[in-house]
């Protein structure tokens, strides 16, 4: 890449990998893919005898270290014993210490769901009252903190390694079979293997912090890392590092004996490369497909294979386009030819066609719905990927468009020669083009031109034979004298020369104080002359209009890649519309149960502050929902079911048949998203209108409402 064309396209990178970066930033903390559907005893119910065991339900089979179930008493001490257990399919209990005295217990989840994500949470439950608590349990959310924002770094770093690392491999055999003797091709090859390489291991000393304590210091932990070998996950990770070993294989030959064969024997190899290629290739995107997404819900015998086609294609288009981008730039030398680019528009137009087929399958598997398109984050992240991919074909049509105009030989010759004779500078010159224009009258202006053009041309020529003469004339004429000073005898010398021992200068200028001088004007002469080949090179290179416009659309394709990448690594890490949908109804059936077992009423009631994470779900619980004195509880979710602790929350009842009201009550903060308020009077039965306003921030808040029957 040249001085010129490299600050721009440096400055370009840096911008979307910063657009790409707060992209991954935006996305927060990794969405649990399990959702607490069920407890007994049940969330925020107060019992009469204390139970000998905590039971939690969840919408999907999850992993339990020793520490997934913790219950703790209104001072903070943990009461469970022994390790959590399962008790069938997505149902997992812990035991409790017998005569548990009277108070608020405060139960605290942290598991692993069963496509990779760590999922926690909390809630409480009294026995014979509620009482104050010591224990101040934030809305967790696993996948935080340092550890977390390092871990989604890794994980987008082990995407886009994938990506050049097959994608570029695919251009070269497919595509450009000179390339693989091309130094800039093989160190984008090269840095995708290291960059997927390197993103690995971290992710394998990360995990067991990543899905536990979140602490920096445990990322070294040893016995961590053996209890993640264990793992689906951990499995996973070392599978894709033995298929890393494979492919470093596959490098080498590609980059070496592959580069060195010719006739039939490359074209034996090339077979076999393509065969062992995409075996490794498939055997790393499956690395990704039998962990995550793809492992878990609704037909995972058909997703994973499909999953792993999407991945492969996905690396043969965007892949590809890298090393194209990378060749258009960085080897003017050797440029990619109007056969090797047709050929990788080809490729490309098929990859689009496979990801739009199993995008679609894999968008109706994990939306389920049309609501789920724009209710859910992953909806709405699928849209914005969507957007990307339009643009980006959109992107890529106009770049297929240069690609014909360039396999026309005729559009871009004339050109490229006249470039080609101006970088020589301007030696080969047309008299009688010169004669013709000295000849015609009409023609003075354009004339007048060409001449001064190939004046500066000349003038140019004769400052660069000059100053190689005068670099010739002061190494013949350094020392000519031995015993006067050297400075004088140079400034003193004829043009002519009028030594009269030559034999003897060019002894003394091998001298020791010259060789230094001689050495670093070499040296200068040496940086000009490669200056200039450069420069005569960019000007060759940028003299072809439909080459030039090729290198920039596909410029901005790799930009929009760069983002639509970031958007990609963010879906994975989001929990599917079709999951949340299916977790709030249960956890809206579930409260429903409860509310008829126990004759209290239950109201959900959805909410929207407008602003930063404003969305959730506020249910008031009003027992016995009666006239007189009422025991009431406010919870407030998030719309996935995890508690969601607002700054502020109110509640009014109106009885707006006898113009009673609103009556206020402002209930007390009990633990995250659980706020209970004792002696609600309610004067009389009737239709009451129950309000909650929530508070989500300084100004963003919302009130909500519902009628229900009272008495």
């Amino acid at each position: 890449m040249t001085a010129t064309i490299a600050p721009r396209v440096r400055t370009l990178v840096l911008l979307l990998l910063a657009a790409a970066g707060l992209l991954l930033a935006g996305a927060g903390p990794v969405s649990a893919h399990a959702v607490l559907t069920g407890s007994d005893p049940q969330q925020g119910s107060v019992v009469e005898q204390a139970p000998d065991r905590v039971q939690v339900t969840f919408s999907e089979e999850v992993a339990l270290s020793d520490d997934s179930l913790r219950v703790l008493d209104p001072k903070g001490e943990r009461v469970d014993t022994g390790e959590p257990s399962e008790v069938s399919g997505t149902t997992y209990a812990v035991r409790l210490r017998d005569s548990l005295a009277d108070g608020t217990y405060t139960v605290s989840y942290q598991v692993v769901s069963a496509d990779s994500h760590p999922v926690a949470g909390a809630y409480t439950f009294s026995v014979g009252a509620p009482s104050a608590t010591s224990v101040s349990v934030s809305d967790q959310t696993a996948g935080g903190g340092v550890v977390g924002a390092l871990y989604g770094f890794g994980r987008y770093v082990s995407y886009a390694g994938f990506v050049v690392l097959v994608g570029g491999a695919a251009f070269v055999l497919a595509c450009w079979q000179r390339g693989s003797g091309v130094r800039a091709v093989q160190r984008l090859v090269v840095s995708g293997w290291l960059a997927l390489t390197s993103a690995t291991l971290a992710l394998l000393l990360m995990r067991g912090s990543y899905t536990g304590s979140g602490k920096v210091a445990d990322i070294f932990d040893l016995d961590l890392l053996g209890d993640v070998l264990q793992t689906k996950t951990g499995a996973a990770l070392v599978s894709r590092l033995l298929l890393l070993a494979a492919a470093a294989l596959f490098i080498a030959v590609l980059f070496g004996a592959y580069d060195k064969r010719e006739g039939t024997e490359k074209r034996d190899l090339a077979f076999g490369l393509a065969i062992g290629g995409t075996v490794v290739a498939a055997g790393l995107a499956a690395s990704w497909a039998m962990s995550e997404h793809a492992s878990t819900g609704l037909q995972p015998g058909i997703a994973m294979p499909v999953d792993v086609v999407h991945l492969l294609a996905v690396a043969a288009w965007l892949g590809g386009l890298t090393a194209l981008l990378v060749a258009l730039y960085r080897s003017p030398e050797l440029p990619p030819d109007g056969t090797a680019v047709r050929r990788f528009s080809a490729l490309a137009f098929g990859s689009v066609l496979t990801l739009v087929v199993t995008g679609v399958y894999q968008s109706w598997r994990q939306l389920g719905s049309w609501s789920a398109l724009t209710d859910t984050r992953y909806g709405q992240l699928l849209l914005v990927k969507v957007a990307l991919v339009v643009l980006l074909v959109g992107v890529a049509w106009i770049s297929r468009r240069w690609t014909g105009r360039l396999a026309d030989p005729s559009v871009a010759k004339p050109r490229t020669e006249e470039a080609t004779a101006s970088a020589t500078g301007g030696t080969d010159t047309d008299p009688a083009g010169e004669t013709e224009g000295s000849a015609s009258g009409n023609t003075e202006p354009a004339d007048s031109k060409r001449a001064a053009r190939l004046a500066r041309q000349r003038a140019g020529g004769a400052v660069s034979g000059a100053t190689e003469q005068d670099s010739a004339g002061d190494a013949a004429h350094t020392a000519p004298d031995s015993t006067a000073p050297p400075r004088k005898t140079a400034t003193t010398t004829a043009p002519g020369g009028t030594d009269t021992d030559p034999a003897g200068e060019a002894e003394d200028s091998t001298s020791a104080g010259a060789e230094p001088a001689d050495s670093a004007r070499a040296a200068q002469l040496a940086r000009q002359r490669a200056a200039a080949e450069a420069a005569r090179q960019k000007r060759v290179r940028d003299a072809d209009p439909n080459r030039f416009g090729l290198r920039r659309s596909v410029l901005a394709e790799a930009g929009v890649a760069v983002v639509l990448l970031a958007v990609t690594t963010a879906l994975t890490s989001t929990e599917p519309g079709r999951t949340e949908q299916e977790a709030a109804k249960a956890v809206a059936a579930s409260s429903s149960d409860a509310g008829d077992s126990s004759g209290a009423l239950t109201l959900d009631m959805p909410f929207d502050t407008g602003g930063e994470d404003g969305k959730g779900v506020v249910r008031v619980e009003l027992d016995p929902a009666r006239a007189g004195n009422n025991e009431m509880h406010v919870y407030v979710t998030r719309p996935n079911g995890r508690a969601f602790d607002v700054p502020e929350v109110k509640v009014a009842f109106t009885l707006e048949a006898q113009d009673i009201g609103p009556l206020p009550v402002v209930p007390d903060h009990i633990t995250t998203g659980h706020w209970s308020a004792n002696g609600v009077q309610v004067p009389m039965g009737g239709d009451w209108k129950i309000a909650v306003t929530v508070r989500t921030s300084d100004i963003d808040q919302a009130t909500v409402s519902k009628n229900a029957k009272i008495g």
